[in-house]
C-alpha cells in the first residue's frame, strides 16, 4: 500500500463547500487514524481480485482469496499463475468461468496483449473500455481499478449497489435513487467523484473499503 492520493486534501475542501452532506461526512470520518483511499499498484492482482470477488460475499470473496494466494505460494503474477492448472484453481472455490477469466489475463499479460502501462495516459472513459475487453472484467470492475489501482480522482460507479445505497441514506432518497438525482450528484462532485464515493461508503460500511 502507498499514501493516500496527492489530490485527497484539496479534495476534501472542495467537496465540504459544494455540499452540506459531503461537509458533514468528511467531518465525521476524519481523524488522524482514518484509513484513506490507498492502493497497491499490482494490476494483476487487483484484477485477479476483481475476477475472485464477483457475485459473492465479502466473507466468501477473502476465503477464496486466501486459498488462491496459498496455491500461488504469495506470488500472484502472471508467470505463476499460468503454470497452475485448471483443477488446481478450482480446488480453490473459483467457478470454471472465473478460473478461464484469470487463466486468460496471465496469458494476454504474458503475451503483451493486455498492457496495464498504457491505461496511465488514457482517460477514464477510455481506460475503462479498454480493460472492460479482458474477460470476467466489466464497466463495474474496471471502475474499481480505477479507482483503487490508479487512484482516479473522479470515478463516480454508478452500478455500485453501496454507492446507490447511501446516496439513498444520506440524500433521504427512495431506493433506488432517481438516475438524474445520482447524475445531479456527479455534476456537483466533480473532478472529484473518486473521494465522494469514498466516504458515501464510509456511511455505510465500519470499515473503510479497500480493493
Amino acid at each position: 500500500m502507498n499514501k493516500t492520493p496527492t489530490y485527497w486534501r484539496t479534495a476534501k475542501k472542495y467537496l465540504s463547500k459544494k455540499d452540506k452532506v459531503m461537509a458533514s461526512l468528511i467531518k465525521k470520518y476524519n481523524s488522524p487514524s482514518e484509513t484513506v483511499l490507498t492502493t497497491r499498484k499490482d494490476v494483476f492482482f487487483s484484477l485477479c481480485k476483481s475476477i475472485i470477488g464477483q457475485q459473492i460475499s465479502v466473507a466468501a470473496a477473502n476465503s477464496v482469496f486466501l486459498k488462491f494466494k496459498k496455491k500461488c505460494k504469495n506470488k500472484i503474477n502472471a508467470k505463476v499463475v499460468s503454470k497452475i492448472s485448471t483443477a488446481q484453481l478450482k480446488s480453490c472455490g473459483l467457478s470454471r468461468q472465473k478460473v478461464k477469466g484469470i487463466k486468460s489475463l496471465a496469458k494476454q499479460i504474458l503475451n503483451k496483449k493486455f498492457n496495464p502501462r498504457i491505461i496511465s495516459n488514457m482517460s477514464d472513459e477510455e481506460a475503462i473500455i479498454y480493460l472492460s475487453k479482458l474477460r470476467q472484467i466489466g464497466r463495474w470492475s474496471a471502475e474499481m481499478i480505477l479507482l483503487f489501482t490508479y487512484n482516479r480522482s473522479n470515478i463516480w460507479p454508478i452500478q455500485d449497489i453501496g454507492l446507490l445505497r447511501a446516496i439513498s441514506k444520506n440524500y433521504k432518497k427512495k431506493y433506488l435513487p432517481p438516475e438524474s438525482y445520482v447524475n445531479l450528484l456527479k455534476k456537483k462532485f466533480s473532478p472529484y467523484c473518486s473521494v465522494a464515493t469514498w466516504y458515501l461508503w464510509r456511511s455505510i460500511d465500519p470499515e473503510p473499503i479497500q480493493y
